[in-house]
């Protein structure tokens, strides 16, 4: 959550509280209880879309972590096979231009070359073995292009969850509002005689506002310094 929405968030449980508190002064199935229950539903509503929202952020950066320490080891693969084909020429004429690295960085095209060497390297794998790759080196390919595709997906799925959760939240957000406004005009009804009950009311339905950060004395600093200055002025005269 937003600091704006952790602030409606923070006063949708002080109302819930005083709702608690002066439970008995409704009775019950009235509209009040009613809208107080609606309230604590989209409490708990929140708060389950807000762990959702955090995990999609850590499921997106453990994405990105393991997505570029795969496409490095993607892109380590391809060089040694890059390497040892430009030493092949003798045996397969031309092979310099099968093995090329992909000059695109991206990482859709850096998938597509290696998926390309994989297959362009099997029929060859004796001769690149000669070369002292090692034996498994095709089947260390075809896992770090695995790795790569499953950190990608893991970063997309990451990056939906946070967003289809902060959605969520906003809605949430909206219609607990909403029933504030609508509890506010009851409990001011309930309470119209009873001042101490009302100051409480206010107090919890209250939604604190943004803190104002205080200029600093160096912003400030120049009436000081003008003060200061005309101060001499008057001592030297």
């Amino acid at each position: 959550m937003n600091d704006r929405e952790n602030r409606k968030f923070q006063m949708f449980l002080r109302v819930q509280d005083f709702g608690i508190i002066h439970a008995d002064d409704f009775a019950a199935g009235s509209l009040a209880r009613l809208l107080f229950g609606n309230l604590s539903d989209i409490i708990a509503e929140i708060e389950g879309h807000a762990a959702s929202e955090a995990s999609g952020v850590g499921l997106a950066r453990q994405g990105t972590t393991t997505r570029g320490q795969a496409i490095d080891a993607v892109r380590e693969d391809l060089e040694a096979i890059n390497r040892s084909a430009l030493t092949m020429n003798d045996v397969v004429p031309g092979i310099e231009d099968k093995f090329r690295l992909p000059r695109n960085r991206g990482v859709q095209h850096l998938l597509s070359a290696a998926r390309a060497f994989l297959i362009d390297a099997t029929p060859l794998k004796d001769e690149f073995i000669k070369r002292e790759l090692p034996a498994n080196f095709l089947e260390d390919l075809q896992a770090d292009i695995d790795a790569l595709e499953a950190a990608i997906s893991r970063q997309a799925s990451g990056v939906g969850s946070h967003v289809a959760a902060g959605a969520a939240i906003d809605d949430a957000i909206d219609r607990g509002a909403e029933t504030v406004r609508n509890l506010d005009a009851m409990v001011r009804n309930k309470y119209a005689n009873n001042p101490a009950v009302l100051a409480e009311w206010t107090s919890a339905s209250h939604t604190e506002r943004n803190p104002r950060h205080k200029k600093s004395t160096k912003e400030s600093g120049g009436s000081v310094e003008g003060s200061s200055g005309s101060t001499d002025q008057t001592a030297k005269q």
